[in-house]
């Protein structure tokens, strides 16, 4: 059974996820950035390494001004392990789903890893992962197939 303040400590970290998801919808990058510790690391889904806030949100600016534009991000958590009265890791999942689409295509689904940090009383990301979700390629079948 979870304790009152790991209950509180979800529900903030809940809520820093809600207003990202939510400054992405608005498409306000200095939002999006406060989300973030000043020197958070950013990973990808293809793998870029942006390095900290600023660097975060100029790239989001830009893409908010161009192919990203009016664009949504679908998603949820899945899971939040708070590990120290300060720390903790949760894993989310979704998708962006772009101005002409009524729903984001299963192929974008993505999971990400946030490593978050209190400061000054109140929770930030200091790390995000993030990773498209796929069905096994070839060779990972075929090592399956042939390990049993």
């Amino acid at each position: 059974m979870r304790n009152n303040r790991n209950t509180e400590e979800t529900q903030a970290i809940a809520e820093l996820f809600f207003r990202l998801k939510q400054a992405w919808d608005d498409g306000d990058a200095a939002a999006y950035g406060s989300c973030f510790t000043e020197e958070a690391d950013y990973v990808t889904f293809q793998g870029e390494h942006l390095q900290g806030r600023q660097a975060i949100t100029d790239v989001h600016q830009a893409l908010w001004q161009g192919v990203l534009k009016g664009s949504k991000l679908v998603g949820e958590i899945k899971k939040i392990r708070i590990l120290t009265t300060d720390f903790a890791v949760f894993h989310g999942v979704g998708a962006v789903k772009l101005r002409w689409q009524k729903t984001a295509p299963r192929k974008r689904d993505s999971i990400n890893t946030n490593v978050v940090v209190k400061q000054q009383g109140e929770w930030k990301i200091a790390a995000f992962q993030n990773s498209r979700i796929s069905e096994p390629g070839l060779v990972q079948r075929l090592f399956t197939k042939f390990s049993k």
